[in-house]
């Protein structure tokens, strides 16, 4: 019988359809939601993926025959199911496989207001119930019984929250003034292809569409702009049609990654440290001095000296939303941002939305003469390796062997907030194991991209010796 820890991982639940789950499994997975939760009711979503329709009705079926209401708002790209988790007060349920590959699906849950639902909070309870109602025949057949109860069942609607989500944003970002601007914007067939022009109607935006249609087999590339492989398309649009600004979000939409007027990608440590300005200013106007910014260790050391300077307070976290979402609950911090592009806003729920950091940066951008090379150059103060991974079998051996090698070198600070950070007066590496795949991923800063190489090939030499 199927061991569902392949199937629920540590944020959600994902793997291929119909091999690893399908509707069957689905339906448990809904009643499970809202045996654990105890949810009355809930909203459910879903991305352009052949089988996301299938598999989410299968997921709303079963939690209304637990009892449960369910409104359904169709397809949607995550931060839009977030955005009706927290107006609508209700735990919620996406279904989507972000940038994974077609045959791949997959759920990601939240409690009333999106508050996240991990292993931790809720998540190895659902697996275990499921897991629990999985059995097999005599012929070693599998299926799912899914327990009845005497319980009225829930009812389906359907309700579209598109309009109610792009009003929610537009209300978080003034852009009534900005100059006229010229966007690129590559939808990778996901759902950006179906958020973008609602929020961006009306603006004083030339919006030059890439793959705004929606189709889950991605037949142009792979919507993870996080690879950059996949920006290539739109950095040669940007220079070929002269535009402002380039905006590549990843398949469900709730990831977004900028592109300057000379087709050069931004870091994300510089778009944070972007928002996080803005979203400070904002704060103080409002009567919130000093408020607090949260940012994983693997961004720029640029972010917190950025948010130092505009007096706030940088407050650095591990890798992953669920410890920068409770991060950002506990410190009560305006807004969080992270090296891959995930940027939280406390006016969104807490929850991350691409959508909403993108519109500060057209803000920004579209608020003074300047172009966006120019707006983000003092953001832009170290050399970064990126995320190098190395295939590796004994990861704590391995970083053991970098930690004596540079541990114990004077002046250098040892931390293990995640993974191993050591750091210099101008430089410092962070190496940390896969949650999922025997991989150690590698970050280096400098001040100095000639000592930025030197530490990276020096740590990659030991790492992969």
């Amino acid at each position: 019988m199927r061991d569902l820890k392949q199937l629920v991982k540590a944020y959600d639940v994902r793997g291929v359809v119909p091999d690893q789950w399908d509707e069957n499994l689905s339906r448990a997975f809904g009643a499970a939601f809202v045996q654990v939760t105890g949810a009355t009711a809930i909203v459910v979503g879903h991305d352009m993926r052949p089988s996301s329709p299938s598999l989410s009705r299968a997921f709303a079926e079963g939690a209304a025959a637990r009892g449960a209401d369910v409104t359904e708002i169709g397809l949607c790209s995550t931060d839009q199911l977030y955005y009706a988790s927290g107006k609508l007060d209700l735990p919620g349920a996406m279904f989507t496989a972000s940038h994974n590959p077609a045959q791949y699906n997959g759920i990601k849950l939240c409690r009333k207001g999106a508050a996240p639902v991990g292993e931790n909070t809720g998540l190895a309870d659902i697996r275990e119930l499921v897991q629990s109602w999985l059995h097999e025949d005599a012929d070693g057949v599998e299926s799912v019984t899914v327990p009845a109860v005497d319980v009225k069942p829930g009812v389906l609607t359907q309700q579209d929250t598109l309009r109610g989500y792009a009003d929610h944003l537009l209300g978080l970002v003034d852009l009534t003034a900005i100059r006229p601007l010229k966007v690129a914007v590559d939808a990778g067939n996901g759902m950006g292809g179906h958020t973008v022009p609602t929020v961006l109607e009306g603006l004083p935006l030339d919006v030059v569409p890439m793959y705004f249609e929606l189709d889950g087999t991605f037949p142009n590339h792979e919507a993870n702009p996080l690879d950059p492989k996949n920006l290539v398309d739109l950095q040669a649009k940007v220079k070929e049609v002269g535009a402002d600004i380039g905006l590549a979000f990843d398949g469900d939409a709730d990831r977004c990654f900028v592109i300057d007027e000379r087709g050069e990608p931004v870091s994300p440590s510089a778009i944070t440290a972007l928002v996080a300005v803005r979203e400070l200013a904002r704060a103080r106007a409002n009567g919130e001095p000093n408020a607090t910014i949260i940012h994983n260790l693997i961004t720029s050391w640029t972010v917190p000296e950025v948010v130092a300077e505009h007096g706030g307070k940088a407050v650095r976290t591990r890798v992953g939303h669920s410890f920068i979402k409770q991060e950002m609950a506990e410190t009560d911090a305006i807004f969080g941002g992270e090296h891959s592009a995930h940027y939280y806003f406390r006016d969104f729920w807490r929850a991350d939305t691409g959508m909403l950091a993108a519109l500060h940066v057209l803000a920004a951008l579209g608020g003074q003469q300047g172009t966006l090379s120019a707006l983000t150059a003092e953001y832009d103060r170290y050399a970064a390796s990126g995320e190098i991974n190395s295939e590796v079998a004994d990861q704590a051996a391995k970083a053991a062997e970098v930690r004596a090698a540079y541990g114990s070198l004077e002046g250098v600070k040892v931390d293990e907030l995640d993974g191993l950070t050591i750091a210099g007066a101008d430089w410092w590496f962070n190496l940390r194991a896969s949650n999922t795949e025997p991989l150690l991923r590698l970050n280096v800063e400098a001040k100095d991209p000639a000592k930025m190489a030197e530490l990276r090939d020096a740590v990659l030499a030991i790492v992969r010796a």
